[in-house]
């Protein structure tokens, strides 16, 4: 059963706790791989690499992709190495094919093992509770069934100021979701073995709208555990750099429906359907189903491909957004 949890409280993060010693790594805890990827990120990374120092869930080692930087990226990462060991961060050379391609290259990667897997983008903050509040969450799963935690986050400019909060998304996580709408940023995600050998199931030639959407869709569509966290737990930079930003301002959501109206949400979901269509045998048979009424729906378009989604629970988190799926519909957008 997917589901989703809501909080109502909001501890402040202690980024003090960052300046804290690294403490040897806790045999009996479980071990976390944060998959740390790279890009000229010299300016803000830094913050993330000590936010990381501070995580109260301890057993974690990072492995970096980085992606050809030029700026001062390198150097950063060589210097936190000599700092915290080798064994604590190890740096690669990234596929230098985008974002999505060197986040799935560190799934793909044999030699990465571990009990957890988190996603970590170069420019945010972690909260000191964010792998733990993961992990008391996926320790729930069955270590045989693909679990993905993901969640709300704080937003804060270029200078560290607070901005706000992300959408709170409130209805429960699902393939009728993923197939229309992504609700969890990949800085958010942390995930389970099950989970990783999923998405490593799948083609690597495969090129995926973002590493983060494919995760939802792929875990959600075989029937795995989806948790959308209402309690922010990492501060999500927001910056001219952005490769994606957070959906808040209005100047964010016209610029969305000017994607609409430009075929752009038509052809990410062209490529989402091509790729489910390509692992088949990942997908539970009711999700198999799912998809092929998503199709009938997109090919029916207008108000009656509206009702078709509707009435077989494909939906989007806001009602702003499901407008938005009858907009494209009825331009033969979506």
């Amino acid at each position: 059963m997917l589901r989703a949890i809501a909080q109502n409280t909001h501890a402040t993060p202690d980024f003090a706790a960052r300046s804290r010693p690294v403490q040897a790594m806790a045999c009996t805890s479980p071990r976390v791989a944060i998959l740390l990827c790279t890009y000229q990120g010299a300016r803000f990374l830094t913050e993330q690499l000590d936010s990381i120092l501070g995580m109260k869930h301890r057993n974690w080692q990072i492995f970096a992709s980085d992606d050809g930087s030029s700026d001062a990226t390198g150097s950063l990462l060589l210097a936190y190495q000599q700092r915290i060991g080798k064994k604590r961060l190890s740096i690669l050379r990234g596929p230098e094919r985008g974002f999505a391609s060197n986040f799935l290259s560190l799934v793909h990667n044999g030699a990465i093992e571990a009990d957890y897997f988190a996603w970590c983008d170069q420019d945010d903050r972690w909260h000191p509770d964010k792998l733990s509040a993961a992990l008391r969450w996926l320790a729930r799963i069955p270590s045989t069934t693909p679990a993905l935690y993901c969640g709300r986050t704080e937003l804060i400019a270029a200078d560290g100021t607070r901005l706000g909060r992300s959408p709170l998304f409130v209805q429960p996580p699902g393939f009728g979701n993923a197939l229309v709408q992504n609700i969890g940023g990949g800085n958010t995600m942390v995930f389970n073995r099950a989970a990783r050998d999923l998405l490593r199931s799948a083609s690597r030639a495969m090129t995926p709208v973002s590493h983060d959407w494919w995760a939802y869709l792929l875990v959600s569509g075989a029937g795995g555990e989806v948790l959308y966290d209402q309690l922010p737990r990492v501060s999500y930079r927001q910056h001219p750099h952005n490769l994606v930003g957070a959906n808040t301002s209005l100047r964010a959501r016209l610029t969305r429906i000017a994607m609409v109206l430009s075929g752009r949400f038509q052809q990410w979901n062209e490529l989402n359907v091509r790729n489910l269509a390509g692992v088949p045998h990942l997908l539970t048979e009711d999700n198999h189903a799912l998809l092929r009424r998503f199709e009938d729906a997109r090919r029916s378009g207008g108000v009656r491909g509206y009702l078709m989604l509707r009435s077989a629970g494909i939906y989007r988190q806001t009602w702003q957004g499901n407008l938005g799926i009858l907009l494209a519909l009825l331009c033969r957008r979506f």
